[in-house]
């Protein structure tokens, strides 16, 4: 097995997710299997119990693990799947060690970061390292592990501790380390200071980084190159230059064009590793595949405007895997995205009274959206703007699609404004709401006292409908009788209610096994109306995107149907000329 690290100085939120997983989809370009794991820092147990807006975005896996967002960025680039201890977490490990020391395992010993913790967290990482995550079901032949945080922090301690430790027990050969820092700007110089201080720090703490990934603004001379070089005691092949570039996408061709992978391949005896014709094909091919896909970002010429109607978007990683299905979906439509952040609440009549500019500008972004996207979330603030929103989009005939919370609204408006119950509600949103009124409610099975790992998470089957061979939905899933999806919810569409929004047209086309919890809904004579309350984000990919947020920008891109009959050419970007 062989262990590429990825750590970051001087700030945080410096591209590491990034650079990590650009880094493991080069290695599988060579025909290489790759996994990651992620460090987390935080005493938090999991990512579920944190506010998108402290920490971004909660990313859900297969097995219902809530983890931290950078496991998105793996499973999006590596096209592998995950499990919930690909994250380690301070709270998971202390929680690991100190179950194991009641249970007596240390025999008595006393217990100490050094050697007890350490070692844990090496045991971890080659454990979960040798787990199949793709679909060979084979033994991964590379480990990437990003180190959250910023090293120097009283945090992550422990975990540099137990990779300096760890990098003599697998041997030099099997072991690299690129580290990522940050170059500025300073009145159009670049400064080399702040990446000096930092490699001093890794340094200090028993840690040399095989490769310096510099991040900056601009493309670096090479005068700056050389000088970190020498002051940071690395060849200058060993610094990376990762400038800023139109899309994510192009990183790892940035890295690529550098030739990052020969060094690694170098150092890390790569050659070693039997590779059969075939996976070096497959290679071959995923590599051709990227850049056609960048290729298309490049090309594209139309754009698409859709507004993001949600709740946090003051902190745009609240949204990350969201964004990047948009970003997916438009690649592979050939259309250049333009996301209109809406905050809800400034779609709210109370905005009008207290700040117009707002809540004309919010209204604005609206009615002028080619579709309008409602994400999930929790809690009342806002809801009510994202109600008008759908309306919006419903009487308008505009593409609508809503994903677990934006399901809820968009049925809650259906009733108050179609069947007429005005006072029509969530349990959520009112507390005491009247029966009659209960269009969404909590789930009978989920503990209400509780609040960390109590949702119904992870991956469940969703079967569609009989009769439902209409639904455009079911068309872009290729018209199959179920498909899986990952889930993350405590709330529900009361059953009770279900026969009544069918009959005014709301057709419920999926539901789970038991036949009664909704999944997804579609509206009749509409160009696309759609929502599901699972969370298709979480399994786009970027070569082959979700087919909900597809049909989403599709239809705003007025070429959906062509995209379900199969006569759009998405290489060309024109209606294909072989149907």
């Amino acid at each position: 097995m062989k262990y590429v690290v990825v750590s970051g100085g001087v700030i945080s939120g410096i591209g590491k997710g990034v650079l990590a997983s650009s880094t493991g989809m080069l290695l599988k370009t060579l025909g290489l299997k790759v996994t990651s794991i992620k460090i987390d820092p935080y005493m938090n147990i999991d990512a579920g119990t944190m506010s998108p807006l402290e920490h971004g975005e909660c990313f859900v896996l297969n097995d219902g693990g809530e983890t931290d967002l950078d496991l998105g960025n793996y499973e999006r680039y590596l096209n592998v799947t995950l499990t919930r201890d690909h994250n380690i977490t301070t709270g998971k490990i202390y929680s690991h060690v100190i179950a194991k020391e009641r249970k007596g395992d240390y025999l008595g010993k006393t217990v100490q970061i050094v050697p007890h913790l350490t070692n844990a967290i090496q045991e971890w990482i080659e454990r979960v390292s040798r787990i199949p995550v793709d679909d060979t079901g084979l033994e991964p032949d590379v480990c990437i592990i990003e180190l959250g945080g910023t090293v120097g922090d009283i945090e992550s301690a422990p975990f540099v501790e137990a990779l300096r430790q760890f990098q003599f027990k697998v041997g030099k050969e099997n072991f690299a380390l690129i580290h990522v820092s940050l170059v500025p700007v300073i009145h159009g110089e670049q400064k080399t200071k702040p990446t000096q201080a930092a490699i001093k720090d890794l340094r200090s703490l028993g840690l040399v980084p095989d490769m310096i990934a510099c991040r900056c603004s601009e493309q670096l001379e090479q005068s700056t190159i050389d000088k970190i070089a020498m002051f940071c005691h690395v060849g200058s092949d060993q610094v990376v230059n990762v400038h800023d570039v139109n899309s994510t996408y192009h990183v790892p061709l940035l890295l690529l064009e550098q030739k990052m992978i020969d060094y690694l391949h170098n150092r890390l005896h790569l050659c070693d590793i039997t590779l059969s014709d075939d996976d070096k094909q497959k290679g071959n091919e995923l590599l051709a595949k990227w850049k056609k896909t960048t290729g298309n970002f490049d090309a594209s010429m139309e754009t698409v405007k859709i507004a993001l109607v949600g709740k946090y978007t003051n902190l745009k990683d609240s949204y990350l895997s969201v964004i990047k299905a948009l970003e997916h979906s438009s690649m592979k439509c050939r259309r250049k995205l333009d996301i209109m952040w809406v905050d809800s609440t400034d779609l709210e009549p109370e905005t009008q009274e207290v700040d117009k500019a707002k809540f004309h500008e919010a209204w604005n972004k609206v009615s002028s959206a080619d579709g309008i996207l409602v994400p999930g979330g929790f809690g009342t603030r806002g809801t009510e703007g994202m109600i008008h929103a759908a309306r919006w989009a419903r009487e308008n005939k505009i593409p609508y699609l809503g994903v677990c919370l934006g399901l809820q609204i968009a049925t809650i408006e259906f009733v108050r404004d179609v069947i007429g119950k005005t006072e029509a509600s969530s349990t959520e949103f009112v507390e005491g709401l009247d029966e009659e009124n209960q269009v969404v409610i909590y789930m009978p099975e989920i503990d209400k006292a509780t609040m960390g790992g109590n949702m119904r998470l992870g991956l469940r089957p969703t079967y569609f409908q009989d009769n439902s061979e209409w639904s455009k939905i079911r068309k872009l899933y290729g018209s199959p009788a179920s498909v899986e999806e990952r889930h993350r919810h405590r709330y529900e569409i009361n059953p009770e209610i279900v026969e009544e929004l069918e009959e005014n047209g709301l057709v419920f086309v999926g539901k789970d096994e038991s036949n009664k919890r909704c999944e997804i809904f579609e509206l009749k004579n509409h160009p696309f109306y759609v929502a599901t309350q699972y969370h298709p984000e979480y399994t786009s990919k970027v070569l082959d995107p979700s087919k909900p947020f597809l049909g989403l920008v599709a239809a705003a891109s007025g070429i959906l149907d062509d995209v379900i009959d199969g006569k759009y050419d998405f290489h060309t970007g024109s209606e294909s000329t072989d149907f």
